[in-house]
């Protein structure tokens, strides 16, 4: 798995890009410890408990997983909070230019229905550009032989892997 890039890029990949290369290397070679992450359960709940109503986690190519499509061509990304919302914002402008990829145009919205708040999200020529270099950054932090360096972050302490980089 460490030689060529096998994967398609995923919208969550561009998101631990933009947290930690390091939570992306691990997620790329299927080193999963969110599974009793209490924030992680937490997410489940808040995405098992609301917008009940849509047709939610639209999967197109298992490249992407789209929380749910509103009326309007709106697509919605459900968050628990807005403390990594560059991250967030990245996600879903990679979904965007994913679709756009494929003529589909659509503008998007980060819902936090905790905060009873959203952030609408639409994807500018800038952004694809961006967008292009993390794709090319990411896949050179794939395909490293072992994880990148740490860098302690505000959020280490509760992130799924805090044991694994600090213990």
């Amino acid at each position: 798995m460490v030689g060529d890039f096998e994967r398609e890029v995923t919208g969550i990949m561009v998101y631990y890009y933009v947290i930690c290369q390091r939570k992306l290397w691990y997620f790329y070679h299927n080193i999963n410890m969110e599974q009793n992450n209490e924030d992680v359960q937490i997410g489940k709940m808040i995405d098992e408990n609301t917008y009940k109503r849509e047709d939610k986690h639209i999967n197109i190519d298992n490249v992407i997983s789209i929380d749910f499509i509103k009326s309007k061509n709106i697509l919605n990304e459900v968050k628990k909070s807005k403390k990594i919302e560059e991250a967030s914002i990245l996600q879903v402008k990679y979904y965007l230019y994913y679709l756009q990829k494929k003529g589909v145009h659509l503008k998007a919205k980060i819902d936090y229905p905790l905060l009873k708040d959203c952030v609408e999200v639409e994807l500018k020529d800038e952004d694809i550009l961006e967008i292009e270099k993390i794709v090319k950054d990411l896949k050179e932090v794939v395909k490293l032989k072992f994880p990148p360096k740490i860098e302690k972050k505000g959020y280490c302490k509760k992130c799924a892997f805090y044991d694994l980089c600090f213990i």
